[in-house]
């Protein structure tokens, strides 16, 4: 009975201690941080055009994760970019700007979930001009906004961040808030685990206990 209830018990506690570091605990952004936010941007050279729309963004926090959808258009031409070695492809470029994205982004229980590349043009264009080109499109999962503000207000990611200017000839991101996304990991991970321990307790368990059942019911 003891190995059982460790057999249960201990991928319980993991998936317990996984959703808490994966789940924003903070609550939403309260007042004094969103300035706080604001004010490093500001220093970091954001226009009063950017601060504003950044601003309203923080404002209405909810406090949940959301998911930024990217569409980009790859710059076919980057030109030799400072940092960079000369005649490096935009694809190159972008990864120099990944590589400080990346460990900011794990680091903060935040990834990416959806990454393809376009197989035609805009199929349907309604009220936006140059936007029937688009090379790619990608979805990254933030657990917070104040996560993506410790990311974004970091200087270090100022100083990459002309990669990925260099790299696009022109992109759109926006946040949203899911109301379906059956491939959130905490899902996917407690099914993933549920089947695992019910057929490990099946294997090892079940096969004790029909060979302790009295030999009148085994003849059955």
């Amino acid at each position: 009975m003891r190995a059982r209830k460790i057999l249960w018990g201990l991928p319980l506690l993991g998936y317990l201690l996984f959703s808490f570091w994966y789940t924003n605990t903070g609550g939403p952004l309260s007042a004094a941080e969103v300035e706080h936010y604001l004010g490093k941007m500001q220093t970091l050279g954001r226009s009063d055009e950017s601060l504003n729309r950044l601003r309203l963004f923080l404002q209405s926090d909810t406090g949940n994760q959301f998911l930024m959808v990217n569409n980009l258009d790859m710059n076919e031409t980057p030109g030799d970019v400072a940092g960079a070695q000369p005649g490096e492809s935009s694809d190159q470029i972008m990864d120099r700007y990944m590589e400080h994205m990346y460990p900011a982004l794990f680091a903060r229980a935040s990834h990416p979930v959806f990454f393809g590349n376009a197989v035609h043009t805009s199929l349907d264009v309604v009220g936006i001009e140059n936007a029937e080109v688009w090379d790619r499109a990608a979805v990254v999962r933030y657990r917070s906004r104040r996560d993506l503000m410790d990311i974004i207000s970091n200087p270090a990611f100022v100083g990459k961040h002309h990669y990925k200017l260099a790299a696009l000839t022109k992109t759109v991101a926006y946040p949203i808030e899911s109301q379906l996304y059956l491939s959130d990991p905490r899902f996917l991970l407690a099914l993933m685990l549920l089947c695992l321990v019910a057929l490990s307790d099946i294997v090892f368990f079940g096969r004790r206990r029909q060979l302790r059942l009295p030999s009148t019911y085994r003849s059955w």
